[in-house]
């Protein structure tokens, strides 16, 4: 009896104390312990499309992608979009839930993220493998670092495309762009790109693609040696404070492989919301608002959407 209340009164909650405690450095978004996080990174902003611009220019001068554009404000003609017309150039995120420690990759987002010693440092827009050239999943680290690399494309890349040397050397033809950073997954790279348009999309042979200036900016940040963690999270949720926000991602239609997908598809992703938003809201997830939440899965904005207030 004396043992049973040694364990009840003093070991057990000393247990949930520590459970909590790592819980909590392991950057694992919760509720249950007192919220003094901040999970959302970036500004929103607003502009006005001008006459000759397209969707493609207006991204890569803010270090967004065209289909964020298109995500966040509708379907429009990328090449063409309406003058005058105010869109929202949407900046502001949710980091992923995931050890916040070197690079952090999500397909689900479209994003890159880098952090120094748990510090959030920057985030940029990707590329991936299109499909049947899935970009994986899981951990590596850093094992290389080239500027101005040549490319030495697979055997299965060749086969696809005969027609490609056998050695591709720096310069606009490379597919690398002018720097590369090689991972310890055979065969997969993050890099530049010699179309950048395709950043935003899946669209390459599994490698990760950025921007030109923003890879050369990345290249600088990471060492050798740096870890790597490819994830898969196109539903977010976090905390701004007291304030609990959901971001949903799915491709427009414009950029999506499946042009056939319908938004009322999208409800099949109401289990994962629950899922990932009963995990952030813990013991405050009688305040959260459900319609917001399902709302935000069907319209997939790609945006942070709030869906309570922590004091309610």
């Amino acid at each position: 009896m004396v043992l049973m209340r040694l364990l009840i009164f003093i070991i057990f909650p000393l247990i949930c104390l520590i459970n909590n405690l790592s819980y909590s450095n392991n950057n694992v978004i919760s509720a249950n312990i007192e919220l003094i996080q901040k999970d959302l990174i970036g500004t929103e902003l607003t502009y006005v499309i001008k006459d000759k611009d397209t969707l493609i220019n207006i991204a890569r001068k803010y270090g967004i992608s065209f289909a964020d554009i298109l995500s966040a404000n509708g379907n429009m003609d990328p090449w063409l979009p309406k003058v005058d017309k105010k869109i929202l150039i949407p900046k502001k995120h949710i980091l992923p839930r995931a050890k916040r420690n070197g690079i952090v990759i999500n397909l689900g987002d479209l994003r890159i993220y880098f952090f120094d010693r748990d510090k959030f440092i920057e985030s940029y827009p990707i590329g991936i493998g299109r499909s049947g050239w899935e970009t994986p999943t899981g951990i590596a680290k850093v094992t290389e670092k080239k500027i101005d690399p040549y490319w030495v494309p697979p055997e299965s890349v060749r086969e696809e495309d005969p027609t490609l040397p056998k050695v591709v050397a720096p310069g606009e033809d490379n597919p690398l762009g002018t720097r590369a950073i090689y991972l310890s997954m055979p065969s997969y790279l993050i890099h530049g790109t010699n179309k950048p348009y395709g950043v935003g999309m899946k669209v390459s042979h599994g490698c990760i693609r950025m921007y030109p200036e923003h890879v050369e900016k990345f290249y600088d940040l990471v060492q050798i040696g740096t870890k790597v963690n490819i994830i898969d999270q196109p539903i977010k949720a976090g905390w701004d404070n007291e304030e609990l926000y959901i971001e949903v991602h799915s491709l427009p239609k414009y950029v999506a492989e499946d042009k056939s997908i319908n938004v009322n598809d999208r409800k099949y992703f109401y289990p994962l919301a629950t899922e990932v938003v009963q995990r952030a809201a813990g013991v405050k997830i009688v305040n959260v608002n459900w319609d917001i939440v399902f709302k935000a899965v069907i319209e997939a904005k790609g945006i942070p959407v709030k869906i309570i207030k922590n004091n309610e």
